[in-house]
């Protein structure tokens, strides 16, 4: 039975097999405490469940209304104009049709994250630019690094998840609507939001009302991730009318199903059941943030999303981890090491209640140092140990040497000045760390060499430069050498990497020439806000 399970991981590419597969394969018709899938566990309510249980048979009987009738009653309860509002079969269905009608060449991404978002355009034989976050920043985005980056690629699309999946880093409000002014003339931004509704560092952060003022941007949010409901497949995005009005005329007019329309037209009724649930979420997310961190060597980065992303102790290998918690003790976690950008090395954990963190707290200790209490378990006879958060890049494209082509771009730069530990209210970085949540160390040039696991002694969060007040970036000058090394007069060819990035066609192998609620939704009352904050 074990084998039957930890098999199916090997056949997936990047996304963990389903639960349904999972549940199949164990052969007892019982899934396992899941820790992989980030869902709400406390929405719906018990009598929510009850209630839909009790309208079964007609909802699988019968024809939803159309998918105008769904997204007008969506639109009602979050007080958003139904023409700039287009409701997809999950939000992946929306992405698919936004990289088919609106990315016309390249994409710029951040990795890790979301993998849709690089696997969808190189399906497509786009040019995928990826940035990688770092994980001797705690995989912080600096939008002014990233803008640059654009504009030394000539990427003509952007993407920014926030909070970003799968470590959770938030951006502030301010600092998105900066970077989106000062990429005004791309043909597209996407702002993926779809974990925004379990953050709380900033009262207001959705730029939804932005949005829908601006010609080139996108919100994209989640619905089944916010409900615990994924299995519906519903999501939306927000934009101005005209681009809005562009994905929706391509969606079938029976897109959502009846089960959707069910949930969206009994959510009026339970607002304040969805507020209670999102602030559950968030203090279980400080809990569980602080059991872990108890963990010698494990890491626990900061997280504005339902779920954490952790670091396993030096000599630890993630997928080892996976298949001995779920064979063992019936535990599902995701391991990393098939996200770009990431390594076997990190896990995310979903944000449960505090008696299954007690089981997977137990389970890692079990696993990680069996009887003796620091002692990780071993790596795989034939794999690497990585420390970059870059690992998953690193070892797909490195120069007859080894060495990595993003580190050897590196080893050209400048080395910046070290940051210093001051609050920097205006710079784009992790927020709202947990209390006793270790902080991560700066990586080293080299691959570490496996020490004993330490006891994490707390220290200062290191906190980039605060960036100057933008001035974002602006296309290359004539007579300008850009910081990241593109010559005067001309963009980096396709198949070269820009400084710090690797495109997807030279991380798949090939020349690079081919194609190949806006504000927290509800408060505790029984309305809910309007989404587009006015």
């Amino acid at each position: 039975m074990a084998e039957n399970v930890t098999s199916l991981f090997r056949s997936s590419a990047a996304h963990s097999p389903s639960m349904a597969a999972l549940t199949r394969a164990a052969g007892d018709g019982a899934g396992p405490i899941d820790f992989c899938i980030p869902v709400n566990p406390y929405f719906p309510t018990p009598g929510m469940w009850d209630e839909m249980a009790g309208r079964l048979r007609d909802i699988i009987t019968y024809y939803p209304s159309s998918a105008d009738t769904i997204t007008a009653e969506l639109c009602n309860l979050l007080q958003l104009p139904p023409q700039a509002v287009a409701m997809g079969n999950g939000s992946t269905e929306l992405i698919t049709w936004i990289d088919h009608l609106l990315v016309r060449e390249s994409l710029a991404v951040p990795v890790p994250t979301f993998g849709r978002w690089t696997d969808q355009p190189m399906e497509t034989g786009k040019r995928v630019d990826m940035f990688p976050l770092q994980e001797s920043s705690g995989f912080a985005l600096d939008l002014a690094q990233y803008a640059e980056f654009i504009r030394a690629r000539g990427t003509r699309a952007a993407v920014i998840c926030n909070p970003n999946n799968p470590d959770g880093g938030f951006l502030h409000k301010h600092a998105i609507v900066q970077f989106m002014d000062a990429m005004a003339d791309l043909d597209l931004i996407v702002v993926d939001e779809s974990f925004l509704e379990f953050a709380d560092a900033e009262a207001e952060p959705s730029v939804v009302q932005e949005a829908m003022l601006r010609p080139n941007v996108i919100v994209l949010r989640s619905l089944g991730k916010n409900f615990g409901l994924h299995g519906i497949r519903f999501g939306y995005m927000v934009a101005n009318p005209a681009l809005a009005g562009r994905v929706r005329s391509m969606l079938p007019k029976w897109n959502l199903n009846a089960f959707a329309e069910y949930v969206v037209f009994m959510l009026k009724e339970h607002g304040a059941e969805y507020a209670q649930s999102l602030q559950q979420v968030r203090r279980d997310r400080l809990d569980m943030s602080s059991q872990l961190s108890a963990l010698p060597g494990l890491t626990v980065y900061p997280s504005q999303g339902n779920f954490l992303f952790v670091r396993l102790p030096v000599g630890a290998e993630g997928t080892v981890v996976r298949d001995r918690l779920l064979s063992e003790h019936r535990i599902l976690v995701r391991e990393c090491g098939n996200k770009i950008g990431s390594s076997s090395r990190f896990l995310r954990l979903v944000v449960r209640p505090q008696t299954d963190v007690r089981r997977l707290v137990s389970a890692l200790e079990q696993v990680l140092y069996g009887t003796r209490r620091g002692a990780a378990v071993p790596e795989l006879a034939t794999g690497t140990s990585y420390s970059s958060g870059t690992a998953a890049v690193d070892r797909l494209m490195s120069n007859g040497a080894g060495m990595p082509l993003a580190a050897q771009a590196m080893a050209a730069a400048p080395v910046p000045a070290a940051p210093q530990p001051v609050p920097v209210p205006a710079a784009p970085q992790p927020v709202a760390a947990q209390p006793m949540a270790p902080q991560p160390v700066a990586a080293q040039p080299m691959a570490p060499q496996p020490v004993a696991p330490q006891q994490p002694q707390p220290m200062p969060m290191p906190m980039p430069v605060a960036p100057q007040p933008m001035p974002m970036p602006v296309a290359p000058a004539a007579a300008a050498q850009s910081p990241y090394g593109v010559p005067a007069g001309g963009l980096t060819p396709p198949g070269v990497p820009a400084r710090g990035g690797l495109t997807a066609a030279q991380v798949r192998g090939t020349n690079g020439l081919t194609p190949a609620p806006a504000q927290g939704w509800p408060n505790s009352g029984t309305a809910w806000p309007n989404a587009a904050g006015a």
